[in-house]
């Protein structure tokens, strides 16, 4: 007999009908009930999807969504920076029904290796400090913060921080 507790997980590319628009509606209700932020983090999120769906270019930006049990919980994406070599780490999340599984680690791992084998010589990173699970991800994979700004965004003072990673040889 199976065991009752044993989960089938999977990390898949963001490409099904339907994942683009879950990634905008998990995002608000996520960052709504946790932080209490409003919708206009919710226009953020829809704007990165709406511009990635429209022009993404698949040699060098993709997205990919996590699934336990056949169900989304989880997903981010890589999208080119504004300078050559130089791509944006975006919209990491795992729901709470995700979390504890490393799901978040997995996501940032697949991402990652796809930047290294697209040759981007770096990723850089967007996110505020009240996120400290998704900072101590970055964190383990060598990320650096590079500055912090005080901004009032989605109803809420808060810090917002760039972080770096050099993917070249030797960094």
């Amino acid at each position: 007999m199976p065991e009752q507790d044993q989960r089938q997980v999977v990390v898949r590319r963001a490409d099904r009908p339907g994942d683009l628009g879950w990634v905008v509606m998990a995002h608000g209700e996520a960052y709504s009930q946790q932080f209490g932020w409003n919708t206009d983090f919710e226009v953020l999120v829809a704007k990165i999807i709406a511009d990635y769906g429209v022009k993404h270019d698949p040699t060098g930006e993709a997205g990919w969504i996590a699934e336990v049990d056949g169900r989304r919980v989880g997903c981010v994406f890589l999208v080119a920076g504004e300078r050559p070599k130089v791509a944006k780490l975006r919209i990491l999340l795992v729901t709470p029904e995700g979390r504890g599984l490393r799901l978040g680690t997995r996501l940032v791992e697949e991402c990652l290796a796809f930047a290294r084998g697209a040759g981007y010589d770096q990723v850089t990173l967007w996110t505020n400090d009240v996120l400290t699970a998704a900072r101590k991800i970055y964190q383990s994979f060598g990320f650096t913060l590079a500055d912090e700004e005080r901004h009032h965004s989605y109803g809420h003072d808060l810090v917002g921080q760039n972080w770096t990673l050099d993917l070249r040889p030797g960094s």
